[in-house]
């Protein structure tokens, strides 16, 4: 692949609805399907306008960045990859979002290890196939309760992901599948 090759996500609703944002063509990053977002978003409505948000594992950060549309007052996007985070950062300014987005470029387990900061939603979707990036995560989020609200988990792997939920005791709220992606949205108590 070209270095600098880009691929595009467009914003589904809310106050940036329609506008495309350009992110690095790298093995492994794909953005969730706008139908899936669509969805989510839905699902998240009336809880959105406020909302503190963790895109974990950011790559495009297409669902935080729909979170933002749609009222979220806030969302810190962890992404390792430099190239990414710097798209991230030149998105959040093309949006009007600067202020709002925090970017930190570091490993996302890490950082649900250190912070003590929590959210109203995090956003849960690691690279596809990395099972124990996913198990891990889940653990320190429930571990140091740093959801006040929502996670939303994003996988290929089914059963996987419902093994996920109930080793946490945190079961779905409500699930919706697409091809080989199963997505499941948490209601913390």
């Amino acid at each position: 692949m070209a270095k600098n090759k880009m691929q595009q996500v467009q914003i589904i609703s809310g106050k940036s609805r329609g506008r495309k944002l350009p992110f690095p063509e790298l093995d492994g990053l794909r953005p969730t399907l706008g139908r899936t977002r669509e969805t989510l978003m839905n699902w998240l409505r009336p809880d959105l306008p406020g909302a503190t948000c963790l895109d974990l594992f950011a790559g495009s950060g297409a669902l935080a960045f729909e979170a933002l549309s749609n009222g979220a007052s806030s969302a810190v996007f962890v992404e390792s990859n430099p190239r990414v985070c710097a798209a991230l950062k030149d998105n959040a300014t093309k949006l009007g979002l600067a202020q709002e987005a925090e970017i930190i470029q570091g490993d996302g387990v890490r950082y649900l290890q250190s912070t003590q900061e929590t959210f109203d939603l995090i956003f849960l979707d690691p690279p596809f196939g990395d099972r124990q990036l996913l198990d891990q995560a889940l653990a320190a989020i429930c571990q140091g309760k740093l959801a006040r609200r929502w996670i939303y988990l994003e996988s290929d792997q089914p059963t996987f992901l419902d093994d996920c939920c109930t080793k946490y005791g945190v079961p779905p709220y409500k699930e919706t599948r697409s091809g080989q992606t199963v997505s499941a949205l948490i209601q913390i108590p």
